[in-house]
């Protein structure tokens, strides 16, 4: 980790961290769950995961979230309205979770935790990605094949996958769904830290994309409309950005099938 060094800054401030949620997809494989709400209203242990997202980050110290919304984008209803702001992506059924996530504009700025809206985790997840020293944090689940056994309904071959670099330890080689899991570290969760000058420098390499068209691939998308988070960020592993893997060993959950519903109930309990 000694390369990382230089871009290294102090521990930051929660209270100065914004929280941004992407929650813009229509959760199809959870019909008929979101006939009638949006993917992050729909309820695991007694309250809908966006709340259990926000109690979690709140325990940990932010208090300013920036929601993404697209499909029955009225019907999200925080837990608190405090510190709450709603970002429209008003072309979400054409585009994907990173273009979704830019939508932000200038609220994607500054020290940002970033979090996939369908997916629940302990609060013991946040501290553990805001302690991270690093310009970026992923939180990566050692343990991911545990919760793939008998989950037909979302294979292994749908997981963001991480594979670690064998020089750097600690740091992020790629991620995403190509990775595969022979050699894998642990699965990408969908809950980053990023600190401010890397929120910076990830704008650009995500205007240099939008320049060469929305169309054009972009890692391994097809085009830059159905790009994922992680593309984006194998963009900036390949110009030298660092990334550190910071473990968990399970205590989350990803909602993305009805089966997975059923799943979750049944264990989370946080």
């Amino acid at each position: 980790m000694t390369a990382t060094l230089n871009r290294r800054s102090s521990a930051p401030d929660a209270r100065k961290i914004r929280a941004v949620i992407i929650a813009a997809g229509q959760g199809t494989r959870l019909r008929p769950f979101t006939d009638d709400r949006p993917k992050c209203m729909v309820e695991i242990a007694g309250r809908p995961m966006l709340h259990h997202q926000m109690r979690a980050m709140r325990q940990h110290g932010i208090h300013e979230f920036v929601i993404i919304r697209g499909y029955m984008g009225d019907r999200i209803v925080p837990d608190q309205p405090e510190g709450v702001r709603f970002v429209d992506n008003t072309d979400f059924k054409n585009n994907n979770i990173l273009m979704s996530l830019f939508m932000a504009g200038h609220e994607l700025a500054g020290d940002c935790v970033v979090s996939y809206a369908d997916i629940v985790y302990h609060p013991d997840v946040v501290r553990a990605v805001l302690s991270s020293p690093a310009p970026g944090a992923l939180i990566v689940d050692r343990k991911w094949q545990e919760a793939y056994q008998g989950r037909t309904d979302h294979p292994v071959s749908e997981a963001e996958l991480c594979r670690l670099n064998r020089s750097l330890p600690g740091l992020v080689e790629e991620v995403g769904k190509q990775v595969g899991p022979s050699g894998a570290y642990g699965e990408f969760i969908g809950l980053a830290r990023f600190r401010a000058p890397l929120v910076a420098r990830l704008w650009a390499h995500y205007s240099a994309a939008v320049y060469r068209g929305l169309d054009a691939p972009l890692g391994s998308a097809k085009s830059l409309r159905k790009a994922y988070l992680t593309d984006l960020i194998n963009e900036a592993i390949g110009d030298g950005e660092y990334f550190s893997a910071v473990p968990i060993e399970g205590r989350w959950r990803e909602i993305d099938t009805v089966q997975d519903l059923e799943r979750a109930r049944a264990i989370v309990n946080w």
